[in-house]
């Protein structure tokens, strides 16, 4: 492969850019999980994670991706034959089904068209109609990473206490958490499933499960077969800053880090950084003449833009002129949009001037490969965070804090 200068732009909606801090975080020799050292990043971890989930209940963590926290989701609060009601919102929503029901869960799914996020009137109709309680778990995904699309999870609380039904709330926040506020404790949330390869700014192989008491109370009864996914033996060695088995140290190294950075930032401000981006880039598309994937645009997500290529082309091959001529590589169409839909990722590590050299590679990418676009995308984006720059106490730099 021939030489390419610069830096390769990675712009999926993860796993996302690592900054050189938690790179360097991680970059040490390992120690001894039983000694004395440990504990104390472990209890640092998961008081920082409590402050981004904003709850006050356990939390495990998981070496494994989003799909383990998903699992240990079901298996610690059903059993054999318990029914679910799920939204068909995009590719992952599907994927949890699908998960679910390969654990011998009934699930009642509420049908979507990829573009339009989970209907709390819809939810409240199901659980109002459900007089038996026959429901035992609602699963939602706060932000949709194949569509764009993210649902209200306050609302969708709102709609269980209305038809005063006890089904627990279960939320997938892997492409929302660090991105978009989330509220587990006010909102009501039972169990929200985390990932660290996106807004946590870590490599793959850290997922989580943040878990209420109403959850950890349907642990006791719940019947699906567990073992390494049973949160009672974490959540009770985590008492004392341990694992019941070899956790993944080095990450709990750039965890430490990828927290303190989130709070130097300030999560307020990290959530308008996410909000100004995204918008900058919904700007750029529609100035394009394209056509964003997610048709409601009080439910756009701030982790990325899905964006529909015309009749046709195909997405995949659009990708591939912009990789191959512009080194970026953006996220593919999956499911019911493969081949439709390209995916600009604009979360975790990034800023205003990387954004704007994406779009500009993108709208570069779009005419070699002979879509028929607008000229000014960038233009549009630029107009925009022009005019709707952070505060510059916002965006100082913050002092280097030490480091092992």
């Amino acid at each position: 492969m021939a030489f390419r200068s610069g830096r390769h732009s990675l712009q999926i909606p993860g796993p996302t850019n690592l900054p050189d801090r938690v790179l360097r975080a991680m970059d040490q020799p390992l120690i001894d999980h039983r000694g004395p050292e440990f504990p104390a990043v472990t209890k640092a971890v998961i008081a920082g994670l409590k402050r981004v989930f904003k709850c006050s209940g356990p939390i495990a963590i998981y070496p494994s991706s989003g799909t383990g926290a998903w699992e240990a989701a079901i298996l610690n609060t059903l059993s054999p034959g318990d029914k679910v009601l799920a939204f068909e919102t995009g590719q992952f929503a599907t994927l949890w089904r699908n998960l679910a029901q390969r654990h011998g869960i009934e699930v009642d799914l509420i049908p979507g068209d990829w573009r339009h996020p989970a209907d709390p009137a819809q939810c409240e109709a199901k659980l109002a109609a459900d007089k038996s309680h026959a429901i035992k778990a609602v699963l939602v995904l706060q932000s949709e990473t194949s569509t764009g699309v993210a649902s209200d999870i306050a609302a969708i609380r709102r709609a269980i206490d209305r038809a005063r039904h006890p089904a627990l709330l279960l939320v997938d926040t892997i492409s929302s958490l660090a991105i978009q506020d989330f509220r587990h404790d006010e909102w009501g949330v039972d169990v929200a499933v985390g990932g660290s390869q996106k807004g946590l700014m870590l490599p793959p192989g850290l997922s989580f499960n943040a878990v209420s008491k109403k959850a950890l109370a349907a642990s006791k009864t719940a019947k699906l077969p567990k073992a390494y996914f049973d949160w009672q033996p974490m959540i009770d060695a985590n008492d004392s800053g341990y694992y019941p088995y070899t956790p993944a140290t080095l990450m709990f190294f750039g965890l430490k880090e990828s927290l303190a950075m989130l709070e130097e930032e300030g999560l307020d401000n990290v959530f308008a950084r996410h909000d100004r981006l995204a918008e900058a880039t919904r700007r750029a598309v529609r100035a394009w003449g394209l056509e964003i994937q997610c048709a409601d645009p009080k439910a756009y997500t701030p982790s990325l833009t899905a964006v529909r290529v015309p009749g046709g082309f195909n997405a995949d091959e659009v990708r591939k002129t912009i990789l191959d001529r512009f080194d970026i590589a953006l996220g593919a169409g999956l499911g019911k949009v493969l081949g439709k839909v390209f995916r600009i990722g604009h979360l975790a590590y990034i800023n205003e001037t990387q954004l704007l050299g994406t779009l500009g590679g993108i709208e570069l990418g779009l005419a070699a490969a002979g879509v028929p676009v607008k000229r000014g995308g960038v233009d549009a984006a630029m107009d925009f965070l022009g005019g709707n720059l952070a505060p510059a106490s916002a965006v100082t730099p913050a002092v280097a804090t030490s480091r092992r």
